[in-house]
């Protein structure tokens, strides 16, 4: 499937990875692991590259929460720049690569490893799920783990436009008024080293208009923020090279200014105020709808929800039971475990650099596919990755999380 859409240095490659990346509801450092994942089953540097840019900007999650809060002109607007920026950054990078390096890159070879890591993975792959067991695990991903996922950087969000509006005095931001350049100077120097995920940064840009900054400038936090971060620059330059990372953040940069700068001299303003005046005046005495006290309330069980589940958090053991607190018997050695069963050798490693449920469920899927893994299970809040069998090299299941993005040591 890969090999089909995603492979060679043509544009439909980058059209199809752009495609692909727009509506994923991944976070800037989740995307990374399956960027490359695409990378090793033979997709081409510029698709690669097209779909770390335009993943993290957007996803279905970000441009809904960006029609509630900054209405449908920002909503439509902020999807289209970073698909037009990850073509940009996929073509740049295809246009630099030698000819005909990345055409028929290893396919079939890659279809075919594939293959015998699925056989090798054995007991780790799961039986398929029938229709109500996926409809199931759609509505436990949209509720639960995507909540996990966000919630934490939405209430970042909003502790930062809190201060923003209740501690920055409104002549701090008056020279940036109407002035399209210097608002966007700011903003670059903002958001490239500050992590920002596509969600949470909505807030914040939010409070930077109300302040003076221009939309154009807010456009540019929504696209540079979630894009641009350490994380993700550290990996492209490890793995794609220097020069790919610096046709990523000219991609990206160029991207973002130059829709900037549509918005504020090409598009009218108030199409992009006037939700803002809106919001103002009703919390300002206008009042609210039933409908958005019932979205506000169902948001806050949602959020409370995640804040239970991680204080009520159950710690795994390599037997696939869990047990409430405490390590379970079995770390590091043969055993019987605590719940009676008995069990493979188990060895544990701590994992850095995993931020959500996607990049958990992307570590468990390489090192299952580890020869003499029987399973994996990796914990998203303390790091610790467990893999059970006999047989296991610690080399391998090190490398297999090395190649995508992410930091490990044997504990």
């Amino acid at each position: 499937m890969v090999c089909a859409f995603l492979s060679g240095d043509m544009l439909r490659s980058v059209v199809n990875a752009a495609i692909f990346g727009v509506p994923l509801p991944l976070c800037s450092c989740g995307v990374i692991p399956t960027a490359m994942s695409l990378r090793r089953e033979g997709a081409s540097k510029g698709a690669v590259v097209s779909f770390l840019i335009a993943t993290p900007q957007t996803g279905v999650d970000s441009i809904f929460a960006t029609y509630s809060l900054m209405g449908l002109p920002f909503a439509l607007v902020r999807p289209a720049a970073a698909f037009l920026s990850a073509l940009l950054g996929g073509v740049f990078v295809n246009m630099d690569a030698p000819k005909g390096t990345e055409a028929g890159s290893s396919c079939g070879v890659t279809s075919q490893v594939r293959e015998a890591a699925d056989q090798r993975a054995g007991s780790a792959v799961h039986a398929p799920r029938g229709f109500w067991g996926r409809c199931v695990d759609a509505l436990r991903f949209g509720f639960v783990e995507m909540m996990e996922d966000i919630g934490r950087w939405l209430m970042v969000g909003l502790i930062v436009a809190g201060l923003i509006t209740v501690a920055v005095p409104d002549s701090f931001f008056a020279v940036f008024k109407d002035n399209t350049l210097l608002s966007m100077l700011l903003v670059l120097g903002i958001s490239i080293p500050m992590y920002l995920c596509a969600t949470g940064s909505i807030p914040i840009a939010v409070a930077l208009m109300m302040k003076g900054l221009t939309p154009g400038a807010a456009l540019m936090l929504l696209m540079a923020g979630p894009a641009c971060n350490g994380a993700s620059i550290l990996v492209i330059s490890k793995v794609l090279g220097k020069r790919t990372l610096v046709l990523y953040l000219a991609a990206i940069i160029s991207g973002a200014v130059s829709a900037g700068f549509f918005i504020d001299y090409l598009l009218p303003r108030e199409w992009f105020t006037a939700h803002l005046t809106m919001n103002h005046a009703c919390s300002h005495g206008a009042g609210a709808s039933w409908f958005e006290w019932v979205c506000t309330g169902v948001l806050v069980l949602l959020l409370l929800n995640v804040l239970r589940r991680r204080l009520m958090h159950k710690h795994a053991c390599g037997c696939g039971h869990h047990h409430e607190g405490g390590d379970c018997c079995c770390h590091g050695h043969e055993s019987v475990c605590s719940c009676g069963e008995e069990t493979e050798k188990v060895r544990t490693y701590v994992v850095k650099g995993m931020s959500c449920n996607h990049c958990k469920s992307n570590v468990e899927k390489v090192v299952n596919k580890v020869e003499g893994v029987k399973a994996a299970s990796v914990d998203l809040q303390s790091g610790v990755l467990e893999v059970a069998g006999d047989e296991v090299d610690d080399a391998e299941v090190c490398s297999a999380v090395e190649s995508i993005g992410f930091d490990i040591e044997k504990k």
